[in-house]
């Protein structure tokens, strides 16, 4: 890697009027040397993107993993293996499968449960639906196909530290996104931000990345804290019955305040629902998001 400085004469800065010229050559090549580690090291710490939010890009998948009849992990490779996604915390990307039967081009918001960290891949968890367009795209892709993909999309924006305590409420395929925030507050020491996730499904069975929010709550007791929400639980069950109630969110989620942030995701009768008991509870418009 060459770096090139066309307007930069060293011969005539004040302190090289007095080096004989193979002294003034070392200076100029240490400080080329310089200027060319320090560009390394911040390419190396802020690597491009692979995303274009204007574009559609295909990448290409290298690994399906079925998690149940309809779920599925799907891993797609990034263009090199030190490549990045580029997508900031709390943002999605949109998948495109193309166009339907009718003409129409079918896309769909989706948000990876890897982080930039993740070097060389990315990874979409996906639910399946009966009749869902997309869903039946997902279902029939094979390893080897690509799928189209453009972003970052998205409204909500997430530092670290920028608020004390996040209350998550989410249903089904809506923790994809809490997932992402939950991976990014726990994987990054310096942020303090404890989470509070309420997470409502049908079955046990539809409990997705399950086994990972677990462990996150284990291994971070006093940061993370899950509680699931069944309405047919098993016999042998500890978590809430039915569906997510304002007591059960006063009593898992943090208090209204202004350093806190209440999110939720999931099917368009629950979020109304939740956006209703969040505003009985006191909670303002200022301290709610919804994906």
């Amino acid at each position: 890697m060459a770096l090139r400085f066309p307007n930069l004469d060293f011969k005539s800065l004040p302190f090289a009027q007095n080096l004989n010229p193979e002294l003034l050559g070392v200076v100029v090549a240490l400080v080329a040397v310089g200027f060319t580690a320090a560009y390394i090291y911040y390419r190396t710490k802020n690597p491009k993107g692979s995303l274009d939010p204007k574009n559609f890009k295909e990448f290409k998948l290298i690994k399906k993993t079925q998690l149940s009849h309809n779920v599925a992990r799907f891993r797609f490779a990034l263009p090199t293996p030190s490549s990045v996604l580029g997508l900031p915390v709390g943002k999605y990307i949109f998948a495109s499968r193309g166009k339907d039967s009718q003409g129409e081009e079918v896309v769909r918001p989706y948000t990876p449960i890897t982080l930039n960290s993740d070097i060389g891949y990315f990874e979409l968890v996906v639910k399946m639906y009966t009749n869902g367009k997309m869903s039946h795209h997902f279902r029939q892709m094979k390893e080897g196909d690509y799928l189209a993909v453009k972003g970052p999309k998205g409204r909500f924006s997430y530092k670290p530290g920028q608020f004390r305590a996040i209350g998550m409420l989410a249903g089904g395929s809506g923790i994809t996104p809490m997932f992402q925030l939950i991976r990014a507050i726990l994987e990054n020491p310096k942020d303090k931000t404890k989470a509070h996730l309420i997470y409502a499904n049908v079955t046990v069975d539809d409990i997705l990345l399950k086994e990972e929010l677990d462990n996150f709550a284990n291994k971070f007791p006093h940061r993370f804290e899950v509680y699931y929400v069944l309405n047919e639980p098993p016999d042998q069950w500890n978590g809430g019955i039915g569906f997510v109630s304002k007591e059960i969110i006063k009593s898992h989620c943090p208090e209204p305040a202004p350093d806190i942030q209440i999110l939720r995701c999931g099917p368009p009768p629950m979020n109304k629902a939740m956006g209703a008991h969040l505003d009985a509870l006191g909670y303002t418009s200022n301290m709610q998001f919804e994906f």
